[in-house]
């Protein structure tokens, strides 16, 4: 699996909203699902969303429904992370990895740098 790079995250006040990107640089990106994941400070890493190969099935983390969605560009071999309503709890660093499969948080690339969201309050 090539490697990912997370961008995107920033400071922003609570309820409001970033989209984050993962850009993959491999080959085989297009057809590999793609989790986004975020770790807080002193808590362990957690998932978060993944999304299919073809873009087309989606899973969520109950932290994650109804406020943050997952799409993919696989022309543009990137996949976003859109979130909204942003809480001070969401403050956390993001990171995305390839996954087994959809059903599965296993990951199956190194961890990136990440990119450090700050929700304030």
């Amino acid at each position: 699996q090539g490697r990912l790079v997370e961008s995107g995250g920033g400071l922003v006040q609570a309820g409001g909203s970033l989209r984050l990107s993962c850009t993959g640089s491999g080959r085989t990106f297009s057809t590999a699902a793609i989790g986004w994941f975020r770790q807080a400070p002193e808590k362990q890493r957690e998932f978060l969303a993944a999304i299919s190969w073809t873009g087309s099935s989606t899973r969520y983390a109950d932290s994650a429904k109804g406020r943050f969605t997952i799409s993919r560009d696989n022309a543009k071999n990137t996949v976003y992370l859109q979130m909204n309503s942003l809480k001070p709890e969401d403050t956390a660093v993001y990171y995305c990895n390839a996954v087994l499969n959809l059903q599965s948080s296993a990951v199956l690339g190194s961890w990136g740098q990440g990119t450090r969201v700050t929700v304030s309050s």
